[in-house]
């Protein structure tokens, strides 16, 4: 049965991705790019199975128009994919005030914004399903990409609340959590100017790594993809899917180590209760 799904981001990295597979397989794509003609070979050759329409996250009017025509147009949507976002590079003390809000306006609110404008759709539809794109930086951190990190934590939260609050509506959500891929997701990565101070730290460190080719990337997007889409076709989406092994790797060893931290503190953590006998 053929499905239409809504895709931000959908120009390039896993946004293109899913884009082509859906399209290939016969299902309807709302794709939004902030180029207007970035998908215009695949709208030749797709035609009124391809809506596209100019999307620019930072912009949260124009984020509630585009989501209201796309479900006014398409009538509607089944899957939708919070896909578009970046990330800067440099300690946090390298960025400037323009590099946090436009990060944080793009992956942090855009996408709330996005989800939220599409929640009145989806319920009065009766259900469907929504992907926000995460990262293994969603549970992990590296020195370096503090305002990434900060958007990733911040769009996990919103999603494990708001899955909570639609569920009674057929709405599920599923937080992807792909680790290093081999995208153009670098390409693409903000580089403040770098204060020499910081040489030789753990930020400058991880930094000359990610642009200089010192890691391996063993994660395939197109694999990737593939497991996303499995994971919408299947009857319960998981409401995380980590991708890659590096990622889950990563993701194991940072929560084995906040529950060994949070576990070694227990008694500090019971002693600050009002004891029973205060209570009565």
């Amino acid at each position: 049965m053929t499905k239409t799904w809504f895709i931000t981001g959908a120009s390039s990295g896993f946004g293109r991705g899913l884009t082509e597979k859906l399209l290939a397989r016969g299902d309807r794509v709302a794709a939004t790019s902030r180029k207007a003609d970035a998908l215009a070979d695949l709208r030749e050759r797709c035609g009124d199975r391809l809506w596209t329409a100019v999307l620019d996250l930072r912009d949260l009017d124009q984020v509630r128009q585009v989501v209201d025509s796309a479900f006014a147009e398409l009538g509607r949507v089944d899957y939708l994919v919070s896909n578009a976002g970046y990330g800067v590079l440099g300690a946090a003390e390298e960025t400037t005030d323009a590099h946090l809000r436009d990060i944080v306006d793009t992956n942090l609110l855009g996408s709330i914004a996005l989800i939220r404008s599409a929640l009145s759709h989806l319920r009065a539809q009766g259900g469907g399903r929504v992907l926000q794109v995460s990262s293994e930086g969603g549970q992990i951190a590296y020195p370096g990409f503090s305002l990434y990190h900060a958007t990733k934590w911040g769009i996990e939260g919103f999603v494990e609340a708001v899955a909570q609050e639609v569920a009674p509506f057929g709405i599920a959500f599923t937080l992807v959590e792909p680790g290093p891929a081999r995208t153009n997701f670098v390409n693409g990565v903000v580089q403040p100017e770098a204060i020499a101070a910081y040489d030789g730290t753990p930020a400058h460190t991880v930094r000359d790594a990610a642009l200089g080719g010192g890691w391996v990337i063993t994660g395939n997007p197109d694999r990737m993809v593939d497991a996303m889409i499995a994971a919408t076709d299947a009857p319960d989406m998981p409401l995380r899917l980590v991708l890659g092994g590096t990622s889950y790797t990563a993701i194991r060893e940072a929560l084995t180590g906040r529950i060994a931290a949070l576990d070694a503190k227990r008694d500090v953590a019971f002693s600050t209760d009002y004891t029973a006998e205060e209570l009565a």
